[in-house]
């Protein structure tokens, strides 16, 4: 089958269209890639992580800041940083007798806010 369009300078261009195909497949990603996509946002799939993204996104801060800005213990906060600095997520540097977690980039912080800004939506459709 062949399909006649149109282009911005007003020519016309036919172009032939297996009829089984309605649009090009998207690039398929390696096996790798999706496995390493999954293990992150697994990494990402818990609501305590979800809050230390989001803290951590306003400015980095050590556990005790954690601990105080979500009312979680200890144990529990550095539990859930050892899998988001497994993961990559996070990052600590030592600051006298504190250790300082920050964001190891934004694009994660933005798939957290995407999906937080999302469930808000939907609350108040």
């Amino acid at each position: 089958m062949s399909i006649t369009t149109g282009s911005a300078e007003g020519a016309t261009e036919r172009v032939d269209h297996d009829e089984r195909t309605c649009i090009a497949p998207a690039p398929v990603r390696t096996p790798d890639t999706l496995a390493a996509a999954g293990d992150l946002l697994r990494a990402l799939a818990a609501p305590v992580r979800i809050a230390i993204v989001l803290q951590l996104l306003e400015s980095p801060r050590c556990v005790h800041d954690l601990v105080d800005a979500l009312a979680v213990t200890q144990p529990l906060i550095s539990q859930h940083l050892r899998v988001l600095k497994a993961a990559g997520v996070v990052h600590g540097h030592r600051q006298g007798r504190e250790v300082v977690y920050s964001l190891v980039d934004d694009h994660l912080a933005h798939i957290v806010v995407d999906a937080v800004a999302h469930v808000e939506e939907e609350a108040h459709a």
